[in-house]
């Protein structure tokens, strides 16, 4: 009964200043009326409804600037007919039981089609006072209400009484859906700025975002349009905090703690002034304002920042916000001044010149439409009928909402003009929090996204574009000068959860032991280092845990996709290993850039194609040039004898004491095989030529042919037993590939029978099967990853060969959730790494070549090159034969046509036989030592004789 007693005076109090708060304020409005009166007092008085949280910041600045309008519309216009007269209703928040108790019984109908229970505590006082303006004061527009939550009824009410409903301040994009046509909104939609929070997070390359907003009407409607915007430019919401408008400060304190183990670092927050207040000096106490932090807040809240505490607006220091922006000009310049010399107590804020402006054209569109009909319809009041129903229709509904929809003028906030019922916002204004004030960083307009000035060209947001080009310079968080990445792994968070794969084969890439000291598990590889190099570069430090996916007994868990799919179930927050990134893969989960080159090849066989035999001193020549060889022998010393047989028949007649040929006339084959002896001597000048260029060729075929047998003899000739995977289909060989890996897949798609594909589990396993060939029942062909290629080849590199990449792939790459924002600083890390000597020193220390004469097959893809013999053939030297031919043909018919010449075709045999006289050899004495030989000198008519001939 004490804390009852106790309570009901402090109510008491509190409604006796309310009531004189109430009193000045009501003396104020009508003295505003009363001067607008008696200026005209013929005029004809319009109601308009003002509905508005009376004693309230807000509404007594919002009901002094309608005043002020009034006053400054009529005495610039006291022409006009029409005076407006405001009926101020109290639009109170509280829910009374008389109110429930008066819509149960007069508003029965109206809560049945809202599908509403009447002891339901949203039932608010604003319907009975819309219905009351509408039923006691005839009023033929109705201003207000404050919050979307209030203005959702009456719009309501106006649609169904004709009614005209004009809000300044309700901005939720909800009341847009209910389509009223009598309901304007002299504000903006809360919806019209999402492309400027969209702009700001894409310039900066957040990934991730949090939506804080009040749990109400207002908070709820600008999500839907949000979320949309965002993931138009792939931004992740993984969070969403809703506090209640009600929540208690430990209530706050617990929601903002949850958010603070969750590694997004920035919060877009849409929420009224009050709660803000209350929100961020919680934030700051708590430790979420420090830096890397990034809070963004909208312009129901931005517009409002004069409302705050000092408390509060310190707490929200860095904080950036979207605010409407209010064009200068010299009538909003004067006004300002005005108001701060009458109301020096009370900062004038963009609700107050909303309401300026909306009265204005209210007025405007009241005396366009004139007085006529300014009444509701009866109703016949004998039936039982609801109030709502017994309000009847606005005559004066129809006209008041075509005039108002035309109305146009230059307002104190802007150009003032409907469409589709609501102003459009072409600018918006960026601000920064500093200290207990704002500062202007730059705008936003439709045409130009971010500028830092309204007439300031548009800058692209090109690769070299920084966000300094579209804003002014940012104090964030904290103090901080630092752009915050917008994502953390938080120390108090958990550790990250890391998959790795179990395999027994190939563990140069991954390999999973026990410890048999601590029996922990040890993780180590190529990946694994690869990995670990990455973090090292990450601008903060990421904690991770390795879980070898496994069975208890310690096989494998499953395949690749089998891995990779647990991170979707959310049971790992990464995999790292030898996973390839694939399309299908995609679909579920991030990869990172890869971090291993990519591709599949396919691993063949070679055979040396060389034949050792007793006749292979024959084969570096062609039969063709065998042949051609020996008819060019025969025809030049066939030419050579014929051009010296006279000369040679006299020299041999005296040279010969036996007279092995008593005819005189030496063979042709004891001259052939004679004239290569350098003992012998050609005496005539063509058979020089010819002799000469004989020996020409012989040395270049001999050389050719040595370095031929050389090559022929000592060279490994490998070729591969297959050359492509076409021709594995066509012969329907068996071929292998690493169990647990994607290539089953593309072999299956590709159109190998599920029964000719054989798995294998190490390099050891692969060359088995290969050794053995399909026909034993081993394979003829292995499909293998690049980084599986390099590390067996570097084994066995002299037995088999690449031979093709059939299957192109991106490489193997860390696996993350989608829209994880690690995946871009770990692609990051990984360009970095991989750039670095680090990543150099990976690479050798891991794929290290078990034989060190295999070559890497990266750098040299063909390690054992097919080297083909190619015989050396007639095309090779036919310009050489054609020279000697040539010449052969030259001095045969030279010889042909001085001998026809001389012997004038007379007892030619005889004058062939017939040794020459002329000939200097008939003077040459003979030696009489048997191994030597003399050449007296002769004279130089002997000479020249010898030449002739």
């Amino acid at each position: 009964a004490k804390t009852s007693k106790t309570f009901g005076k402090r109510k008491k109090e509190m409604m006796m200043k309310r009531n004189k708060r109430l009193f000045f304020f009501l003396l104020s409005i009508f003295f505003f009326v009363e001067l607008s009166r008696g200026q005209k007092n013929r005029r004809t008085q319009v109601n308009i409804g003002v509905v508005t949280d009376v004693g309230t910041m807000h509404s007594d600045i919002e009901m002094l600037c309608i005043n002020l309008s009034l006053a400054d519309f009529y005495s610039s216009r006291p022409q006009f007919q029409t005076r407006l007269v405001p009926n101020i209703a109290d639009s109170r928040n509280d829910v009374v039981g008389s109110c429930c108790r008066y819509l149960t019984s007069t508003l029965n109908i109206y809560i049945h089609n809202q599908n509403s229970s009447p002891n339901q505590c949203f039932l608010r006082f604003d319907i009975v006072i819309a219905l009351k303006l509408i039923k006691n004061k005839q009023v033929i527009a109705i201003l207000g209400p404050w919050t979307s939550m209030q203005a959702h009824f009456i719009i309501d009410i106006g649609q169904k009484s004709q009614v005209p409903i004009v809000s300044y301040s309700a901005t939720s994009p909800f009341l847009t859906s209910l389509r009223s046509p009598y309901f304007f909104r002299a504000t903006y939609e809360d919806s019209f700025q999402v492309n400027a929070i969209r702009s700001i997070i894409k310039l900066f390359g957040w990934r991730e975002v949090v939506f804080v907003y009040v749990d109400n009407t207002f908070g709820e409607g600008i999500m839907p349009h949000l979320t949309d915007a965002l993931q138009e430019i792939n931004v992740r919401i993984p969070y969403r905090s809703v506090i209640s408008l009600n929540a208690t400060d430990h209530e706050i304190s617990l929601e903002l703690s949850t958010m603070m183990t969750m590694p997004t670092r920035v919060f877009i927050v849409h929420m009224s002034s009050a709660l803000a207040s209350r929100v961020f000096t919680k934030t700051k106490e708590i430790g979420l304002m420090k830096p890397g932090y990034v809070w963004i807040v909208t312009n129901g809240l931005a517009d409002d920042l004069s409302s705050i505490s000092v408390t509060g607006i310190e707490a929200m220091e860095g904080v950036l916000g979207v605010k409407t922006y209010i064009r200068k000009s010299k009538d909003l310049d004067n006004f300002r001044a005005l108001w701060r010399k009458r109301f020096p107590g009370m900062e004038l804020n963009v609700f107050g010149l909303w309401a300026y402006d909306t009265i204005t054209a209210l007025a405007m569109a009241i005396e366009e439409a004139g007085t006529k009909n300014m009444v509701f319809n009866n109703v016949d009041l004998g039936r039982n009928v609801s109030e709502l129903e017994a309000l009847g229709l606005s005559h004066y509904g129809p006209k008041l909402l075509q005039t108002l929809s035309r109305v146009q003028f230059r307002g104190l906030a802007r150009d003032f003009h409907f469409v589709k019922g609501q102003l459009q916002p072409s600018v918006f204004e960026i601000i920064n929090v500093i200290g207990t004030g704002e500062r202007s960083i730059g705008f936003w307009t439709k045409e130009n996204g971010l500028v830092k000035k309204l007439l300031q060209e548009p800058q692209s947001m090109g690769a070299l574009s920084t966000w300094q080009d579209h804003l002014k310079h940012i104090i964030w968080p904290g103090e901080a000068n630092s752009v915050p990445k917008g994502w953390e792994i938080p120390t108090n968070g958990k550790r990250l959860r890391i998959g790795v794969p179990k395999r027994s084969g190939y563990t140069d890439l991954v390999e999973v032991t026990r410890d048999p000291i601590t029996n922990s598990q040890v993780v180590t590889g190529f990946c694994i280092k690869f990995f670990e190099a990455v973090t090292q570069e990450m601008p903060y430090d990421v904690s991770y845990d390795f879980f070898p996916f496994e069975t208890s007994d310690g096989k494998p868990a499953g395949d690749h996709n089998d891995l990779v799919y647990q991170v979707y179930l959310g049971k790992y927050d990464a995999v790292v290993g030898d996973t390839t990134i694939l399309a299908n893969r995609s679909s579920y989960v991030d990869f990172t850039f890869p971090f291993t080159r990519s591709g599949v090849g396919l691993i063949v066989p070679v055979e040396d194609q060389v034949k050792r035999d007793s006749i292979s001193f024959l084969k570096p020549l062609t039969w063709k040039l065998w042949m051609t060889s020996f008819f060019f022998f025969f025809l030049i010393g066939f030419t050579v004898w014929l051009l010296n047989i006279g000369l040679t028949r006299t020299f041999v007649d005296r040279l010969s004491t036996k007279s092995v040929q008593s005819s005189g006339l030496p063979s042709l084959p004891w001259f052939l095989l004679q004239l290569w002896f350098p003992g012998e001597r050609v005496f005539s000048f063509g058979a020089r030529v010819l002799v000469i260029t004989w020996y020409f060729i012989v040395l270049v075929l001999t050389q050719s042919y040595t370095a031929s047998l050389a090559s022929l003899l000592t060279s490994r000739q490998l070729d591969p037993t297959i050359t492509s995977m076409r021709s594995l289909l066509e012969r329907g060989e068996n071929v292998g590939y690493p169990r647990t890996s994607f290539i089953f897949g593309k072999l299956v798609e590709s159109g190998f029978a599920r029964s000719s594909l054989i798995p294998f589990d190490s390099a050891e396993e692969c060359d088995k099967l290969l050794s053995k060939g399909s026909v034993k029942g081993g394979v003829s062909g292995a499909f293998l990853e690049i980084p599986y290629t390099r590390l067996f080849l570097g084994q066995y590199c002299k037995a088999y060969q690449m031979v093709e990449e059939p299957f192109s792939v991106d490489g193997f790459g860390f696996v993350f959730p989608i829209g994880s924002p690690l995946v871009a600083d770990v692609s990051r890390a990984i360009l970095k790494v991989a750039e670095s000597p680090k990543g150099k020193e990976l690479e050798v220390r891991w794929f290290k070549k078990k034989d060190e004469t295999c070559p890497d097959p990266v750098t040299n893809p063909d390690p054992n090159p097919s080297t083909l013999s190619r015989q050396l053939g007639v095309d090779s030297f036919w310009v050489l034969f054609l020279l000697a031919f040539a010449m052969c043909i030259f001095t045969l018919g030279r010889f042909t046509f001085f001998f026809f010449k001389k012997s004038q075709m007379n007892n030619l045999w005889q004058e062939f036989n017939e040794p020459d006289g002329d000939s200097y050899i008939n003077n040459v004495e003979i030696c009489p030592c048997s191994s030597s030989r003399h050449m007296p000198e002769n004279t130089s008519q002997e000479t020249n004789q010898a030449d002739d001939e």
